[in-house]
Order: C-alpha cells, then structure tokens, then sequence
C-alpha cells in the first residue's frame, strides 16, 4: 500500500466527516482521518484475498 493511498482514504474520511458533522472540531477529524487510513488497510486486504481465492 503506497503513501498515496493512505493519504486519500484519510483526506476522504475527513471530509466526509465534515459533511455530516459541520460542528466537529480536530479530534473527530483526527479520529476519521484515522478510521480513512485503517480503512484503506482493510478494503486493500479484502481485495488481496480476494485475488487469491480461486474461482470456480
């Protein structure tokens, strides 16, 4: 997983966030930029297995 990727799932999270909670202050934009990085991680690895699975 590249840097990019990393940094577009956390900028993602973040502004999603400030659409639905315009009042957030940092620490929930911290908390989503988090959860976007964990995220990216997670979809990333999902489609790994999913390239190793062996379709009938």
């Amino acid at each position: 997983m590249g840097i990019l990727e990393e940094a577009a799932g956390a900028f993602a999270a973040v502004e999603a966030e400030k659409k639905l909670n315009p009042e957030g202050g940092v620490l929930a934009e911290g908390a989503a930029a988090v959860a976007g990085f964990g995220g990216v991680e997670a979809i990333e690895n999902l489609l790994e297995k999913k390239e190793e699975t062996p379709q009938s």
